[in-house]
């Protein structure tokens, strides 16, 4: 399996670029940084390491060019790079700000990171997918209350219209051979979109790497003609044995 993981030097992109790894995927993590995205690359046993800024189109098509040159092809794309409310207001989550004190710099800023990312990077990819007859795409996501909590313009709709992006990019490709998946954690999650002391005490906060296991299955056999699902990361034992036992997937998992 050849994976390209975009964001893929820190965060949940490095988690699952090393669990990707470690189950023996070739993989192109992404950073905006060249010499970072090497050094972290060279960490990972058949992992390479390729700049990329996500919000500029010429930048996609040089780093796909390249990613799929390096790996000889490209199986998946983790759609992965994204920038928090941390960039916007430091102090997020202890001192919101409405909406109207948000800058036209900084909303433009997340949602060309979060949202035209994730297009411009599936829109460089796809269309190589379908000439080869398969694919998959995994767009990384996150629970709904952040997508509309108070003081969280304009991460949570970044998020937002990420999600629904998938789901037209699911029905888009339904029944061509390229899947779309959502993967998200299910929780606050260690990052580095976090605040120092951001969390309350006795909260509990999830590891990068409960990333890992489901990134994994999506990009194995098992994993092929799944389509269209929601993935919770906390979730994913109890949602695998519920598909094994022929419950099927879900749209709407208990965790939002």
């Amino acid at each position: 399996m050849r994976v390209l993981v975009t964001g893929g030097t820190s965060g949940l992109g490095l988690a699952m670029a090393s669990a990707l790894t470690s189950a023996g995927a070739a993989v192109a993590l992404t950073g905006r940084a060249a010499r970072q995205a090497r050094a972290v690359a060279a960490g990972l046993p058949g992992a390479v390491g390729i700049a990329l800024d996500v919000r500029d189109e010429a930048s996609v098509a040089r780093a796909v060019d390249e990613a799929w040159s390096r790996l000889g092809g490209v199986d998946m794309l983790v759609n992965n790079a994204g920038i928090g409310m941390r960039t916007v207001n430091p102090r997020f989550m202890t001192h919101a700000r409405g909406f109207w004190e948000v800058s036209v710099a900084d909303f433009r800023a997340v949602v060309e990171t979060n949202l035209t990312g994730y297009f411009l990077v599936a829109r460089e990819v796809v269309p190589r997918m379908l000439a080869a007859g398969d694919g998959r795409v995994v767009n990384v996501s996150v629970s709904h209350p952040t997508m509309h909590r108070a003081g969280f313009v304009p991460y949570g709709p970044s998020r937002a219209g990420s999600e629904a992006l998938s789901r037209v990019m699911a029905a888009d490709l339904r029944g061509t051979g390229v899947t779309v998946n959502l993967l998200l954690p299910g929780g606050v999650t260690a990052t580095g979109m976090l605040p120092p002391g951001a969390v309350p005490a006795g909260r509990t906060v999830l590891p990068p790497e409960v990333m890992g296991p489901p990134v994994v299955w999506l990009a194995s056999a098992d994993a092929a003609g799944v389509h269209d699902e929601r993935i919770v990361a906390v979730e994913f034992a109890r949602w695998l044995r519920d598909r094994r036992a022929g419950k099927g997937g879900s749209h709407t998992p208990a965790t939002p």
